[in-house]
């Protein structure tokens, strides 16, 4: 099937060479392997830029294309010949790491496989109770991950070998190809399938791990979850993670923190929102009133004559404590009028004794805005 470079690369046909070469940096660097590891989609659309890349950044092969298509390079078309070599190259990724190195800080040099490699991260979710999240708590977890195999040291060798320089690639891990076509000679890099890219083998593996040089264990993890933190923070454990490779450090435990809500207060910041009921009688004539907070204890307040529906008031340093600071937030209590549905007759003519009293208070309207 014929392929569309140009499009693969997001340019038009009339593109300069330096917008191909900056099209394909930012392409590159957003598919490439190492930044969506897993991701066959990703994969794919990494290997077709990377072919895409190696035509039309060759004048005289992007002037093939232009005449021939795609098919110039897979022998389909009427350049001439059979291509047997063609771009089969473009089968794997590997190939084109030292492009991708060129741009992105390598010197043009290819990517090294058969170093130290540091282990992934492992990520859990962790759910809290409100109060947890405020004043802090301690979590234990269970945890399954790979370690460093304690038989062999991580070496994967039995005890008394060692590991070897594979034969294969001769410890570079990659292994090359060259492939002389009708448009020139192309090399292929790939990575080594007898050492994996590691650049060493093992003749005598170590019979607790099969040579891997990580065992899988479980282990029970100790978290401790810092006063303050909020509902979508991540809590990070290093080296709680995967085991390396050859030598590489753990990865690290990542802990995604959900935190349930609470029955009565609503958490914006480190401030805590509160609304609280009171009759018409305690905000005509003013009262003394009992306010819960976070901790479990009361706080007594005087709630003023004439208090109106929606004035809210702040109570300082009784909200939540950030995080590593010795600093608190404020509770705000937004007033509620408790207006009663049913009123025996006695009431009634109270009430309107007293609406009597004032017939000249006129109803006043003001635009409607949410203090809180």
């Amino acid at each position: 099937m014929a392929k569309d470079y140009y499009e693969a690369l997001g340019v038009d046909k009339s593109a300069t060479p330096e917008q191909i070469k900056s099209a394909y940096r930012k392409l590159a660097k957003q598919y490439h392997p190492d930044l969506n590891e897993g991701n066959e989609e990703a994969a794919q659309k990494f290997k077709e830029v990377n072919e895409a890349y190696q035509v039309l950044s060759d004048e005289k092969k992007r002037q093939q294309y232009d005449t021939f298509g795609s098919g110039a390079f897979d022998g389909s078309a009427g350049a001439g010949g059979n291509n047997q070599g063609g771009f089969q190259g473009f089968e794997g990724f590997d190939g084109f790491s030292d492009i991708f190195e060129s741009f992105f800080g390598g010197g043009g040099r290819t990517r090294s496989y058969n170093g130290p490699q540091r282990g992934a991260d492992i990520r859990v979710n962790l759910r809290i109770e409100f109060e947890e999240a405020a004043f802090g708590c301690k979590k234990e977890i269970q945890l399954a991950r790979h370690e460093t195999c304690e038989e062999c040291a991580g070496t994967g060798a039995a005890k008394g070998a060692s590991r070897k320089t594979c034969p294969q690639c001769n410890g570079s891990g990659q292994v090359k190809t060259q492939q002389q076509t009708m448009f020139g000679s192309f090399m292929n890099v790939a990575t080594c399938p007898k050492c994996g890219g590691e650049g060493t083998v093992v003749d005598d593996p170590c019979t607790a791990c099969k040579g891997k040089g990580t065992v899988s264990k479980s282990r029970k993890i100790n978290i401790n979850v810092p006063a303050g933190i909020d509902d979508g923070q991540v809590l990070t454990m290093r080296s709680e993670g995967e085991a390396g490779k050859l030598g590489g450090g753990y990865g690290d435990l990542l802990i995604y923190i959900t935190v349930r809500p609470h029955r009565l207060y609503v958490r914006q910041g480190y401030d805590l929102y509160v609304d609280m009921t009171v009759s018409m009688t305690q905000a005509a004539l003013g009262a003394s009133v009992d306010i819960p907070t976070l901790d479990g204890k009361k706080v007594r307040y005087k709630i003023t004559e004439g208090t109106q529906p929606g004035t809210v008031f702040r109570l300082k340093n009784k909200g939540i404590k950030h995080l590593n600071r010795e600093k608190y937030g404020d509770l705000y209590i937004k007033v509620i009028l408790e207006v009663p549905k049913k009123l025996n007759d006695k009431q009634k003519r109270a009430l309107t004794e007293f609406e009597e009293e004032n017939k000249g208070t006129k109803n006043v309207f003001s635009k409607s805005r949410d203090i809180v």
